[in-house]
């Protein structure tokens, strides 16, 4: 082996027809170091969206995404391509936390949601020991696709009044941001109708200063380098119902992530199936301990591999390398943190309603039978408290909408299954499905 433990393809000057560059290979180093930038241009919409929305530190969340990559290619062996950027699962809970209507974090709120980031992080580490030693077919018994879906689906639909909010902020930027995603999305195709979101927030962004709505006063007084801001979290028992249930969600995207690799290189991922929740888990854990947002599998480098047919986790450790010296400029946090909330409304509108469908698309990828009343009843219940934002307080704790509705999902599901089976009403399904590769909440 050769090149820092990758070996060479081919000439490394092209991917033959039919061919693909695997995890352990690499093409020669300007091509895979292009490729590399070009996986931070296709992770950094969705990631920066996150705390844009959330108010946390933008430069803070691609540091600790940077330094999360690289962990994951470690601890992984240096064998699963993957970007780990920020989760759209720790919106809801985040707005949550923060109390106010746009959903944006205070500097008294933000510990505190730092501390259900950490909170999540440790839980899905844990996690990924279990399924290390155990194995994991028993996340797809716990969490069937009908379970996983609506999850899913009501975390997006969760978050329609803050998008809404935004909206208000500066309806006509918002109508411009979302005109633009839309007519993108199909105007162009491969990697640029991917970006569809980053491109229509830079229109967005144009239109917004055009109408007087930037202010560049924080860019003008940030320096060009420097560290960013670091944030200690604050542990509060009312995060617990509103942060567990993202662990649900970040074991299906990791899961989908490994199995869409595994699908397009023909290799059997699964055993590191444990090892890319761990690595998540501590990941997320260290973005909570100094500020940043809770991460995850990238579904949109996905697509830049599926594009490239190059899956060498070489250009991983370019894309991390890349996203730690932008996260090193101040003043590149300080542009990114003047998008206004015209901009934010009116991506929030679509990224909010796709992650909601996107609970639809898991149902639909696994044949989830409607017809069948345990599944129907799973789903309807789920939705409703989820998106109704139903609240249970009890002493000191509070659960919202969305770990309700988890705890609908995964509870109705199994005692009517349960109860159905001992009865003799209904059919047990063949076998339970795992979560189709790619559906994940970063593909948006």
């Amino acid at each position: 082996m050769s090149g820092f433990g990758w070996q060479v393809h081919g000439t490394g000057r092209a991917v033959a027809p039919g061919a693909v560059v695997s995890p352990e290979e690499r093409l020669s180093w300007p091509r895979t170091i292009g490729i590399g930038m070009q996986h931070v241009v296709a992770m950094f919409g969705a990631t920066f969206l996150v705390p844009l929305i959330t108010g946390m530190p933008p430069a803070t969340t691609l540091f600790f995404s940077a330094i999360g990559t690289a962990l994951f290619l470690l601890l992984t062996g240096n064998r699963l391509p993957s970007y780990l950027g920020s989760s759209f699962a720790f919106l809801a809970p985040i707005a949550a936390v923060a109390g106010t209507e746009t959903g944006q974090v205070t500097p008294e709120t933000l510990p505190i949601a730092l501390g259900g980031i950490l909170l999540t992080g440790v839980l899905l580490a844990v996690v990924g020991i279990v399924v290390q030693i155990a194995g994991y077919r028993w996340i797809e018994i716990v969490m069937p696709p009908v379970v996983t879906g609506a999850i899913v689906a009501l975390i997006g639909f969760n978050l329609a009044p803050a998008a809404w909010n935004n909206v208000q902020a500066s309806p006509t930027t918002a109508l411009i941001t979302l005109a633009a995603i839309i007519l993108i999305t199909v105007l162009f195709k491969g990697i640029l109708g991917r970006l569809a979101i980053l491109l229509g927030v830079l229109v967005g962004y144009v239109s917004a200063w055009a109408f007087g709505e930037v202010d560049f006063t924080a860019v003008s007084e940030a320096g060009w380098i420097g560290l960013p801001t670091f944030h200690a979290p604050q542990f509060s028992a009312n995060v617990i119902g509103l942060f567990a249930p993202v662990v649900f969600v970040l074991i299906a995207e990791n899961v989908g992530h490994v199995k869409s690799v595994a699908a397009m290189t023909g290799q059997d991922l699964d055993p590191k199936i444990g090892r890319a929740l761990m690595a998540d888990g501590i990941a997320t854990t260290l973005a909570g301990l100094g500020g940043g947002s809770g991460t995850t599998t990238y579904a949109e480098n996905i697509g830049v591999m599926a594009a490239t047919r190059v899956y060498s986790t070489a250009a991983y450790w370019v894309a991390a390398g890349t996203a730690l010296v932008l996260s090193l400029s101040p003043k590149f946090g300080a542009v990114v943190a003047t998008i206004p909330a015209g901009v934010l409304g009116g991506a929030g509108t679509v990224l909010y309603g796709m992650i909601g469908v996107l609970g639809a698309r898991i149902w639909v990828q696994n044949k989830v039978n409607f017809s069948d009343p345990v599944n129907l009843t799973t789903a309807a219940v789920a939705l409703i408290v989820g998106i109704a934002n139903f609240t249970w307080v009890v002493g000191d704790m509070r659960f919202e909408g969305i770990a309700l509705g988890t705890a609908a999902a995964i509870g109705i599901y199994h005692v009517m299954r349960g109860v159905a089976k001992w009865r003799g009403t209904h059919d047990e399904p063949a076998s339970p499905a795992s979560v189709p590769g790619g559906a994940e909440l970063s593909d948006v």
